[in-house]
């Protein structure tokens, strides 16, 4: 199986086996260019060279390995438009952080309630949004969308390997476009902004077989003619199907700079209730089911900038490791709110800040780092509880993977505070590797999404299981301590 990762930071190719296990990868930068215009750009043709290139790289590596599919995963609202009949690109690549759609944000916001918007797309609005991005290509020149089809930078990809042009579900919901109450292109709503309808290609299921790669590149990428090509779908998504977290109440954890939360979920109309969690929803790449998103911004990047305050040069990993030796044995002293870039779900505020609450004089190194592994655990936590309670499954398991899983100490207060089992398999590359196997899953290779897990688990999972004394002291000072003073943080900045 290969998998294509196109992320934000850098684009990976990776080859694995069907049991999960890496066999090689390689990676290059994801690089943007300044248009002199107020705005940056990646270049379409470049990203694709550097991806043929990956890919030729690995078959010539491994000629004993011959690849069956490949699965396609990115960032899950960069887009560009190509011609419908050539292929050729008709607009900018444009980046999912860049804002200059942030007008147009603005003037969908005016087309509904800010509970209408979500229970139409299962997004809170953003100038991310494909649709923003669209409108802001039509506003600078209407003649980029004549003739022309919106593409993620999956299915741009995908359209390069294979000749078709499609989205899957996880990613067509990123666009503003796409009714999840009705499981299509919302055309009325799309062409009440000026639009074509057929702006927005075909959708087909995460990881379904679009074609197989085109005769005329297969011999130049050493491919053979009949490998197929998918789109896995939405990064994040990808990575939950890789770790096992495919059955309602199952949670992915990617425990990076950012700490995202993706829990699996059975579809289900969107309320009130839901838009208030502060989450985004959308269609998992497992079949039949959904999901719900949510993050704390600041979650290994807090650790990374109390690593930085510790000591002149940041304190190494092993030096963490002998300071948070002995903090499993319940709530310490002193308490952490991780908002150094704002809250997240379920409660966004860009404005709230960070704080220490309870410090003593006697506190030192330990104690400091303590706070902040424990805060980002009570914030996982409220995540949790948000979620829950509106998707209406136990959540009992959680799935982490990244760097954070280096602390054990991290992930054992992660599961005694959430009462919940924390699993951490033997996976390198979660995204990537999810992308093939929805790739695998859509082609055929395996029968079910549990056939994935089994596949994937079958070399072992670490468990850390909660302690039931130990999550009820937790219990106490959450509830009493770290809910209401997060809310008073909140407050003082509206």
């Amino acid at each position: 199986m290969m998998g294509i990762d196109l992320g934000t930071t850098n684009r990976k190719v990776g080859l694995y086996e069907e049991n999960g296990r890496l066999v090689a990868k390689t990676s290059r930068p994801t690089l943007t260019e300044d248009s002199g215009e107020g705005y940056v750009v990646y270049r379409p043709e470049a990203m694709w060279n550097d991806i043929a290139a990956m890919i030729r790289e690995l078959t010539d590596a491994h000629p004993d390995k011959p690849v069956s599919c490949i699965g396609i995963t990115s960032m899950a609202e960069s887009g560009l438009l190509v011609n419908r009949r050539t292929g050729e690109v008709q607009s900018p690549l444009l980046p999912w952080f860049e804002t200059c759609s942030a007008p147009q944000a603005d003037r969908i916001r005016k087309e509904g309630t800010p509970l209408e918007l979500f229970q139409r797309t299962g997004l809170h609005l953003s100038f991310k949004h494909g649709l923003a991005k669209l409108l802001w290509l039509q506003d600078r020149d209407p003649a980029m969308l004549r003739d022309a089809v919106w593409l993620s930078v999956s299915g741009y990809v995908a359209y390069r390997l294979s000749g078709a042009m499609a989205f899957d579900p996880s990613l067509a919901t990123r666009t503003f476009a796409y009714d999840m109450r009705q499981h299509a292109w919302d055309e009325p709503w799309i062409r009440g902004f000026g639009l074509d309808p057929a702006i927005f290609p075909d959708v087909l299921p995460s990881g379904a077989t679009l074609g197989t790669v085109h005769p005329d590149l297969a011999d130049r990428l050493g491919l053979s003619g009949g490998t197929k090509v998918a789109i896995g779908g939405h990064d994040h998504v990808c990575a939950a199907l890789a770790v096992g977290a495919i059955e309602p109440g199952d949670v992915y954890v990617s425990m990076g700079t950012a700490e995202t939360l993706v829990g699996t979920m059975a579809m289900q109309p969107l309320g009130q209730a839901e838009f208030e969690t502060g989450l985004s929803y959308g269609y998992h790449v497992v079949p039949n089911c959904g999901f719900w998103m949510g993050g704390n911004a600041s979650s290994g990047g807090a650790v990374e900038w109390i690593r930085r305050l510790l000591a002149d040069e940041a304190l190494a990993y092993e030096q963490i490791k002998e300071l948070t030796a002995g903090i499993n044995d319940g709530p310490g002293e002193a308490m952490f709110f991780p908002y150094l870039s704002g809250s997240g779900a379920p409660h966004p505020n860009s404005k709230t800040r960070a704080a220490f609450i309870g410090l003593e004089k006697s506190h030192g190194k330990a104690e400091l780092l303590r706070a902040v592994l424990e805060g980002t655990a009570y914030q996982l936590e409220m995540i949790r509880q948000s979620a829950e309670r509106v998707s209406a499954h136990p959540i009992r398991r959680m799935n982490a993977v990244g760097g954070g899983t280096q602390l054990g100490a991290w992930l054992q207060m992660k599961a005694d505070i959430a009462n919940s089992t924390l699993l951490v398999p033997p996976i390198e590359e979660a995204t990537m590797l999810g992308a093939a196997c929805a790739a695998a899953l859509g082609g055929g290779h395996f029968g079910s999404a549990a056939e994935v897990r089994q596949a994937l688990q079958s070399r072992g999972v670490k468990a850390y299981e909660p302690d039931a004394e130990r999550h009820e002291r937790y219990r106490q000072a959450y509830e009493e301590l770290y809910v209401p003073m997060a809310a008073h943080l909140r407050s003082l900045r509206k």
